[in-house]
C-alpha cells in the first residue's frame, strides 16, 4: 500500500514539475525550429503543485520544491533508486527518473544534501546531453533540455551558453537548409547573392568549425570538378574552364581542382592535336575552307592550345600562297611538254609606292605617294623571260610578234653610239641586232607580244599567268626598301646589276656620258639572266639589264590608283607602263620609283618583260 502511494505521489509531483513543455516531446527533424517551452500556469486542483516558474532571467532564484512531506516516505530507498536512475541515464523523464525521485526526497527533506547534489548532477548531465543534441543538430531535444534546466538552475552559465548556441544553431540550420535547396536547384556559385557557396561561407565566417558548411563547400567543389571534367570530355572546354575557376574559388589550392585542371589541359591539347591534324590534312589537299573550319573549331574548343598560331599562319599562307610559302620556287609543267618559267612566291606586305617630293630628279608622275597593301598572293618569274623561253612559245603557237610584223626594231648602233631603227631585227636579236643567245632576256618584244606569251602559259599550265601590275613590280623591285634606289640613296658601292657605269665599255671602247661613277658591271648590252645576285625576294635583274612591261595603263599620276596592288587598267587605253632600269638607262632612270610609257606595240633593245602568276 505504501509503495502504491509513493508511486502515485511521485507521478503527480513530477508531472506538476514538468507541465508546460518539460515533458517528453517527439524529436523533430534537425532543421526544425521548435518554439520555446511554455510555462505551466498554477493549478489549484493539482495536488502538491510547485510554484509557478518564470523564464530564465537574470537574478531569478534557483528552483526549490514546495511540497508537503509524504507520510511513510522512505528517503533512503528513494535515494538508492535515484542514484540507480542517475547511473542508468534516466535523468528527467518518467516516474522513475532521477529528477522525479530527487524531487520527492526534497519534498520530504528540503535540506537533504544528497538530493540537492543529485539535482546538480542531473542538471550537469542534462546540459551535457543538450550540448550533444545541439552538436548533432537535434535542436528540439536541445531546446527541451534548456526548458528543464531553466526551471532548475536558471542562472547557470552553461545554460546561458547552450541557449545562445541553440538560438544561433536554429538560424544556422535554416541557412544550411536554404543552401542545400539552392545547391539542389543548381545554384552552386551563382547568381550573386543567391547561391549555396555564399551561404556556406557566411556560416563559416561566424563559425569556422561548422562541419555542415564545410561539408557543403566540399560537395560543391566536387560537383563543379565533376561537371568540368564531363564538359571537357565532350569538348566544351570554355564551360569546363569556367567551372574549374568556380571550383578553385570555392576551395583555393584544392588538390582535386589542380588534378582536374591538369587532366582538362591534356584533353584540350588532345582535341587541339586532332583538329590541327584535320586542318593540316585539309591544307595539304588544297581545301582551305575545310582547314579554316577546323581552325574555327580549334579556337572555340581549345583556344590557347599549343600549335594554333602555327596552324593559323599556315592557313593564311595557304589562302594567300596556295599552300606555298614566301620565297619558295615553283615551276609549272606545261601540257605540251617541259616546264614554265621558274617563279618565286612573293611575300605579301605593304609599302609606299612612288617617290617623296624631295627626292632628287623626281618626276611629277611618280606621285602622290600611295600606301599599297598587296591583297592577293602571287609569284613572279625569277628572271626576265629569256630568248629560249620565248622560242618555245613561238614554236608551239606560230605566233608572229610585233617586230616581225613591222619588219624592224630599235637597236644600239655602235658606229653612231645611239639607238637607231633597223630592219630585220626580231625577238631573236640582241641589243645590236645580232643573233641572241637563249639565256639572254628576250627584247624587241611589245606589250602585245608579252601578253600573248602569258596567255599561252595560262593555257599550258592551267594557271593564271599575267604581267605584273605596276604596284607589284615596284614592291618586288624595292624588296622591303623605301630608298631612292633598291640598294640605297646613292651610287652603288658593290656589284648590284647591269647598270650604266663609268667603267663600262662598248665593243669600240665607247663609254657612257651619264653613268654611275666608279661602277662597272662587265656588260655593254643585256647580260645573261642570273648574272648578278638576286634581291631579298629572290629575283634577279629587277633594277637593271632590261626595262620591263607591266600590265597597267598609263596615268599621269597616282590619284585614284588602286591601293590593293592590282593593275590600274582602263578599257581601250593606248599607252602602257614600263618599269625598271636597263643596261642603257641613266642613273635617274634606275630609281625605284621611275616609270615610263609607250605604245603597246613598241619594241626596242632595252625593253623586255617577266611574268607573274596568281596563287
Amino acid at each position: 500500500m505504501a509503495n502504491r502511494v509513493f508511486r502515485g505521489v511521485a507521478v503527480a509531483v513530477f508531472s506538476a514539475l514538468l507541465v508546460g513543455g518539460c515533458g517528453k516531446q517527439e524529436e523533430a527533424a534537425s532543421t526544425a525550429a521548435p518554439s520555446e517551452p511554455a510555462v505551466a500556469e498554477d493549478r489549484a486542483d493539482t495536488p502538491a503543485a510547485p510554484r509557478r516558474l518564470m523564464d530564465s532571467t537574470a537574478g531569478q532564484a534557483e528552483w526549490s520544491p514546495e511540497f508537503t512531506p509524504l507520510p511513510n516516505f522512505n528517503v533512503t530507498e528513494a535515494l538508492a533508486r535515484a542514484e540507480q536512475a542517475l547511473a542508468a541515464g534516466r535523468l528527467d523523464q518518467g516516474e522513475n527518473s532521477a529528477l522525479a525521485l530527487y524531487t520527492l526526497i526534497l519534498q520530504n527533506e528540503p535540506e537533504n544534501p544528497l538530493a540537492q547534489a543529485g539535482i546538480d548532477s542531473v542538471v550537469e548531465q542534462l546540459l551535457q546531453r543538450g550540448e550533444q543534441a545541439f552538436a548533432q543538430a537535434r535542436f528540439n531535444e536541445s531546446g527541451r533540455i534548456v526548458g528543464v534546466v531553466a526551471r532548475l538552475r536558471p542562472d547557470s552559465p552553461e545554460l546561458a551558453s547552450l541557449r545562445a548556441k541553440l538560438d544561433s544553431g536554429r538560424e544556422v540550420a535554416a541557412l544550411l537548409a536554404e543552401a542545400q535547396r539552392l545547391a539542389d536547384a543548381g545554384q552552386l556559385v551563382s547568381p550573386e547573392g543567391s547561391n549555396a557557396a555564399e551561404i556556406y561561407r557566411q556560416i563559416l565566417r561566424a563559425d569556422p568549425a561548422n562541419t555542415g558548411a564545410q561539408e557543403g563547400l566540399t560537395r560543391i567543389e566536387a560537383q563543379l570538378v565533376t561537371q568540368a571534367s564531363r564538359a571537357a570530355e565532350t569538348g566544351n572546354f570554355d564551360d569546363s574552364q569556367r567551372m574549374l575557376a568556380d571550383a578553385s574559388r570555392v576551395a583555393p589550392g584544392s588538390a582535386s581542382v589542380q588534378d582536374a585542371s591538369t587532366r582538362i589541359v591534356e584533353l584540350r591539347q588532345t582535341r587541339a592535336n586532332e583538329l590541327i591534324a584535320q586542318a593540316n590534312s585539309a591544307v595539304e589537299a588544297g581545301n582551305v575552307e575545310a582547314a579554316q573550319q577546323a581552325l574555327a573549331a580549334l579556337e572555340s574548343d581549345a583556344a590557347g592550345a599549343e600549335g594554333i598560331e602555327a596552324l593559323r599562319s599556315r592557313i593564311e599562307s595557304a589562302r594567300a600562297y596556295a599552300s606555298l610559302r614566301p620565297g619558295q620556287a615553283v615551276s609549272d609543267p606545261l601540257r605540251g611538254g617541259g616546264s614554265g618559267p621558274e617563279l618565286v612566291v612573293i611575300p605579301l606586305g605593304s609599302f609606299q609606292m612612288g617617290s617623296p617630293e624631295n627626292e632628287p630628279e623626281r618626276k611629277t608622275n611618280e606621285g602622290p605617294r600611295l600606301n599599297i597593301t598587296l591583297a592577293r598572293g602571287m609569284a613572279m618569274a625569277r628572271t626576265e623571260t629569256t630568248v629560249g623561253q620565248y622560242r618555245a612559245f613561238i614554236q608551239a603557237t606560230g605566233y608572229v610578234p610585233s617586230a616581225n610584223q613591222n619588219g624592224s626594231s630599235t637597236i644600239y648602233d655602235e658606229r653612231s653610239g645611239s639607238m637607231v631603227s633597223r630592219s630585220g631585227v626580231t625577238w631573236q636579236s640582241d641589243h645590236a641586232g645580232r643573233p641572241a643567245g637563249n639565256d639572254l632576256p628576250v627584247i624587241h618584244v611589245s606589250w602585245v607580244d608579252a601578253k600573248a606569251y602569258t596567255d599561252w602559259l595560262s593555257r599550258e599550265a592551267g594557271k593564271n599567268y599575267r604581267l605584273p601590275s605596276e604596284a607589284e613590280f615596284e614592291y618586288a623591285l624595292r624588296a622591303g626598301t623605301q630608298t631612292r634606289y633598291p640598294w640605297g640613296e646613292g651610287n652603288p658601292t658593290r656589284l648590284v646589276g647591269n647598270l650604266t657605269g663609268d667603267g663600262d665599255r662598248s665593243d669600240s671602247r665607247r663609254n657612257w656620258v651619264n653613268a654611275f661613277s666608279n661602277y662597272s658591271d662587265g656588260f655593254w648590252g643585256p647580260a645573261p639572266v642570273r648574272s648578278y645576285e638576286a634581291n631579298r625576294f629572290g629575283l634577279h635583274d629587277m633594277a637593271g639589264n632590261v626595262s620591263e612591261w607591266v600590265e597597267d595603263c598609263w596615268h599621269d599620276n597616282y590619284q585614284r590608283a588602286p591601293t590593293d596592288g592590282s593593275a590600274w587598267v582602263n578599257p581601250g587605253c593606248n599607252r602602257r607602263v614600263i618599269r625598271g632600269g636597263s643596261w642603257a638607262s641613266s642613273p635617274d632612270q634606275a630609281r625605284s620609283a621611275f616609270r615610263l610609257t609607250a605604245s603597246p606595240t613598241t619594241t626596242n633593245a632595252r625593253l623586255g618583260f617577266r611574268v607573274a602568276r596568281d596563287l
